[in-house]
């Protein structure tokens, strides 16, 4: 079989959720799978690091696929063209899209519906452009997948699929995240919060994230039960609107790396005391785990997947309110036997979660379009 995926998210040193979802499932489908060619349609040079194997050829398929009439393009007229020239018998998306005009079984993974739920998020053409085509998207997939049980039922709920077209298939940890020791804990403090201990949140700043809330709940942490601790925050703004506002006082506190490569990531996550992960929506949430396998406590969000995916391995608050996220944030550090219990747990709950079983499920679900 020739199988044509969508991999304009492998991007060089700028990987995001799409981009870690296909690079660790292609990497594994593609050498695994010798027997079926694949062609890989970016929108724009790639790196040759993303040529996985024999098997795999690398077509550059124009425009740039970002704006949603550039995608529309891009989905609806160059890759069909692409894909009968290329004599694909399948097309293979992993970031929720889809070619509206193309007649070849087509398999999407959609990861969650957030804008459905939250489109005050969402900047206005952006979230229209979601809620017009995403419910054509599902309709149109001859197999859907999605990255948990809660994600599934919500695609089911929300769209009026039907849950046999639906496959869930976990996302996976890499192994760079594992527990690091005190030396190299404290080498990552300097760097990053002048040697001293730090809570850190990991993902893209965007309203559903609830950075601001989380940042709300430091401030009386830090000026009223007067923790140590700085806040150390990964990640960039999604959009430009998605931007977080700090007093002045908190400044000194609370720090930005922007993006960071996947090594350094580890490194940050594995010092940390603890990560606040309070999203009020995810459809799976890779943070959470990655701290788990690095043996660092997670405070989460207790609504969507989050429950699903942490288990009786994480502590939980409800992301809408200040005072739960700042009460059991301070839990949190003031209570060793609670940390040292999640530890435990968090180490073997991750174990759970592998791309070897995200790569294994995912194209199970592929041979469903053969």
């Amino acid at each position: 079989m020739r199988i044509g995926v969508n991999t304009r998210f492998l991007l060089k040193n700028k990987m995001e959720g799409f981009g870690w979802y296909t690079y660790e499932t292609m990497l594994r489908i593609t050498q695994q799978h010798p027997e079926h060619e694949f062609i890989f349609f970016f929108d724009r040079p790639y790196d040759e690091k993303f040529v996985f194997a024999d098997n795999v050829t690398p077509v550059v398929v124009n425009p740039p696929a970002r704006h949603p009439i550039l995608q529309i393009i891009w989905f609806d007229y160059a890759i069909p063209r692409a894909l009968k020239k290329h004599k694909c018998d399948v097309f293979v998306s992993t970031d929720g899209y889809l070619s509206l005009k193309t007649d070849l079984p087509q398999l999407t993974v959609m990861h969650d519906l957030n804008f459905e739920h939250n489109p005050q998020d969402l900047p206005k053409v952006a979230l229209k452009f979601l809620k017009k085509r995403f419910p054509v998207f599902a309709r149109k997939a001859d197999r859907l997948c999605t990255v948990s049980e809660f994600s599934k039922a919500d695609i089911v709920k929300t769209y009026g699929i039907s849950p046999d077209k639906i496959d869930v298939t976990y996302n996976g940890v890499s192994p760079v995240f594992k527990v690091i020791d005190d030396n190299e804990k404290q080498k990552v403090r300097e760097q990053f919060t002048q040697g001293k201990p730090y809570i850190v949140f990991v993902g893209a700043i965007h309203k559903r994230k609830n950075v601001q809330r989380l940042i709300a709940a430091y401030k009386v942490l830090k000026t009223q039960n007067k923790i140590p601790h700085q806040l150390l925050i990964v990640g960039e703004p999604m959009w430009d609107s998605q931007t977080v506002e700090i007093d002045e006082e908190l400044k000194p506190y609370i720090h930005f790396t922007g993006h960071v490569s996947l090594d350094h990531l580890a490194n940050i996550v594995g010092a940390a005391t603890c990560m606040a992960f309070v999203s009020y929506f995810e459809g799976f949430g890779i943070p959470l785990v990655e701290a788990m396998q690095s043996g660092v406590p997670v405070l989460a969000g207790n609504l969507t997947s989050l429950p699903e995916i942490g288990g009786d391995a994480a502590l939980y608050c409800d992301p809408y309110s200040v005072d739960s996220i700042q009460e059991q944030l301070n839990l949190l550090l003031s209570d060793e036997n609670l940390r040292k219990d999640l530890i435990v747990k968090g180490l073997e709950r991750a174990k759970d979660f592998s791309w070897d079983y995200t790569a294994r499920d995912l194209w199970l679900a592929v041979e469903r379009l053969f």
